[in-house]
Order: C-alpha cells, then sequence, then structure tokens
C-alpha cells in the first residue's frame, strides 16, 4: 500500500511563498506518477504539476508559464512543490497523488503521467491548505 503524507501548507500573505512536501512510502515500483493537485470547496480537483519517475516534468496549463511553481523530488522519493509570488487565487487544499506505472523498455520515452484528470491517479494524500490572502 502506498502512503502519501503532505505538509507545509499554512497562511501567507499575497506575494509571499510556501513549499509543500509529499513524502512517499510503500512500494510503486521503478516507474511511476506522482502529481501535485489542488482543489477549491465546491470546484473539481485540478492538477497542478506531473512529474514521472524519471524526472519528466509536466505543469498544468493554469501554473504553466508564470514561473511561480516549481516541482522537484529528492531521492527518498518526497515530492515538492515551491510556490511563490502566491496569489489569494493559489488558495486551496493541496494534494499529492501517486500512480504506478508500466515499466519502461530500454529507449521508451516516459508516458502515462501528464495533466490529466484526478481519477488517473489511484494514491493520494490527506491535503494540506494553503490560503493567500490580499
Amino acid at each position: 500500500e502506498v502512503t502519501l503524507v503532505e505538509s507545509g501548507g499554512g497562511s501567507v500573505q499575497a506575494g509571499g511563498s510556501l513549499t509543500l512536501s509529499c513524502v512517499a512510502s510503500g512500494y510503486m515500483g521503478s516507474t511511476y506518477c506522482m502529481a501535485w493537485f489542488r482543489q477549491v470547496a465546491g470546484k473539481e480537483r485540478e492538477g497542478v504539476a506531473y512529474m514521472h519517475s524519471t524526472g519528466s516534468l509536466k505543469y498544468a496549463d493554469s501554473v504553466k508559464g508564470q514561473g511561480r511553481f516549481t516541482v522537484s523530488r529528492d531521492v527518498a522519493n518526497t515530492l515538492y512543490l515551491q510556490m511563490n509570488s502566491l496569489k489569494p487565487e493559489d488558495s486551496a487544499t493541496y494534494y499529492c497523488a501517486a500512480e504506478p506505472l508500466p515499466e519502461l523498455l530500454d529507449g521508451e520515452p516516459p508516458s502515462g503521467c501528464s495533466p490529466g484528470p484526478a481519477s488517473e491517479l489511484r494514491y493520494w494524500g490527506q491535503g494540506t491548505q494553503v490560503t493567500v490572502s490580499s
């Protein structure tokens, strides 16, 4: 069983920064996808960023190109989401998610870890609240 535990949320003023962490435990195999999602009450959970186990990283259109969100991962399978220049509209509950993927063949490009619906990922953390005040 895979367990994901997020931390790092909090309340900041607009323009501030937060770094969220997601510690993954349990066996996901050598090929997997880890992602950050966020959800505002009453709205659908939306993807923020997706990182394949190969390191391939994709950002959702909602944050891509802004340069405010950066995802990284350490060797201990902790996924980070660094958020800078936060805006009130970034306020949400942020979730970490993971999905084991089929093993890649030699030379095969990473796949199966791209912006898409939350239903495509099997494992979820409990979420961490981010509140940005104006």
